[in-house]
């Protein structure tokens, strides 16, 4: 009994230091794809042969030891309080336990399919849920950690993040099943072969996809700032208007050499509607400066129209009034004094349609779907990131391209210039510290993409809801037999 309990012992610690490690590494704010693949499977494989208690445990710890990778960006760079960020970890913590006690219970009756719909539709659940009520939308989605499996990456097209998450979780389930199941080879391999072909076939849609893609292209220009030692909002007055005919001239430069859309990041400076002349003078001149050019320029600043204060994009476009965005989504705590925006603002150009939206709203697919059913074809995005998370949050725009449509202008200062295409690809980056004002020059298609997530909506999303219940409906009669 003892070398059992010692082997057991060995097994779990092994598995929890497994999977801590992979999703150290395959999450976070620089992750390494392939990882998140295999990080659920030791936990998975433990738990179908320890106690429901022993298998608990490991999910928990192995799945939180991970998560400890965001510990310094939750803590340090954003310094959320501590019960916020226990709240972020153990709440995901729990519904991974949740999902793997499920597949155990599942798992260790004969219900081998059924075990693997369960765990992968759990996650999905959770994800979804969470993106109904968090502030943060869809943050903390696995499909982010796929960015760079372009193939792959394609399936938002069709399931949005949610049938990404789903394939995420049921391979390394359907391994686990499979190492169960290996006295009975035939089941065991069928099994694998109906999981992975049906990943197989995700991955040759997503091929044809990338290979079909293309369109008209236009010229874009991104521009950011970030000496060290600038403030990181200028002061409304003069540091605003200075700060203004920097970027101006830079932006000049980028239209010189043809760029037609010029992207600047979020908060630059501060215009107050009270100082009439200031507002005036900083609008007059970039006007001007998008008339002469023929050029579309957006800037993001802080709009103060007493008694309200908004996070704005304003937009200058060439022989047309100043039009302007507010950011429907804020920042806890950073910016709960603004107020949010309710408008869409879309841009009718001679060859497609433009949309604007600033940083955090493009991390919500709703707000990207009204874009897509206005079919917009290139989004225009000042943002501003954190340095550290300049990958893992400037790159989850890229994935809101991929579900409606439309190609991605995206200037953060603190993070990268990029620009994206439809598929989700990656057309160039710059750091936005490469120069005392780094400039960023490429073309990108601007055609709309109709996509079946635009026109369907979160349906995979619900689909897995209804799956997961049905999971639970079928333990529940397993366990009275």
């Amino acid at each position: 009994m003892a070398s059992v309990a010692n082997h057991r012992l060995v097994a779990g610690t092994l598995a929890v230091a497994l999977t801590a490690v992979l999703v150290w590494f395959g999450t976070g704010m620089a992750p390494w794809w392939p990882l998140v693949w295999l990080a659920p499977l030791p936990v998975l494989w433990f738990a179908t042969q320890a106690s429901w208690w022993a298998a608990a445990l490991a999910a928990v710890l192995g799945w939180q030891l991970g998560l400890l990778n965001l510990w310094h960006y939750l803590h340090g760079v954003l310094r959320l309080p501590l019960p916020v960020i226990a709240n972020i970890c153990v709440v995901e913590v729990i519904f991974f336990a949740l999902a793997v006690l499920l597949f155990r219970a599942l798992a260790r009756r004969g219900a081998a399919v059924t075990a693997i719909l369960a765990f992968a539709t759990t996650r999905v659940a959770y994800e979804y849920v969470l993106n109904l009520v968090s502030p943060h939308g869809t943050y903390g989605s696995l499909a982010y950690s796929q960015i760079d499996f372009l193939p792959f990456l394609q399936l938002a097209s069709i399931t949005g993040p949610w049938g990404m998450s789903f394939f995420v979780m049921l391979c390394p389930a359907a391994l686990a099943i499979a190492w169960q199941l290996r006295g009975t080879r035939r089941q065991a391999l069928r099994i694998v072969a109906v999981s992975f072909g049906a990943l197989a076939a995700v991955l040759v849609f997503g091929a044809v996809r990338l290979a079909r893609s293309g369109g008209p292209t236009v010229p874009v220009g991104l521009v950011a700032s970030d000496p060290p030692t600038s403030p990181e909002v200028a002061d409304e007055g003069p540091p605003t208007t200075a700060l203004f005919a920097a970027y101006a001239r830079a932006a000049a430069d980028l239209a010189a050499q043809g760029a037609q859309a010029i992207v600047l990041p979020e908060k630059l400076g501060v215009l107050v509607d009270a100082q009439g002349s200031t507002v005036q003078d900083n609008d007059a001149k970039l006007q001007a400066l998008a008339d002469r050019t023929r050029a579309v320029i957006v800037i993001g600043l802080i709009h103060v129209a007493a008694p309200v204060k908004y996070n704005e994009a304003r937009v200058y476009v060439p022989g047309a009034p100043i039009q302007t965005y507010a950011k429907h989504h804020m920042i806890p705590w950073f910016e709960s004094k603004l107020t949010p925006g309710r408008a869409l603002l879309t841009l009718a150009r001679p060859q497609a349609t433009w949309g604007v939206q600033i940083c955090k709203d493009m991390d919500f697919t709703p707000l990207s779907r009204a874009y897509g059913a206005a079919g917009v074809g290139l989004m225009l995005v000042p943002a501003w990131d954190f340095v550290l998370d300049r990958i893992a949050h400037g790159h989850m725009a890229i994935l809101r391209g991929v579900e409606s449509g439309f190609a991605i202008v995206r200037a953060a200062k603190q993070g990268y210039l990029t620009v994206s295409d439809n598929r989700g690809r990656i057309r160039a980056e710059v750091t936005s510290d490469a120069a005392p004002f780094a400039t960023l020059l490429t073309t990108v298609p601007e055609s709309h993409t109709p996509t079946l997530y635009l026109w369907l909506g979160d349906w995979f999303a619900w689909l897995a809801l209804a799956t997961l219940a049905g999971t639970i409906v079928q333990l529940v009669r397993l366990r009275r037999g």
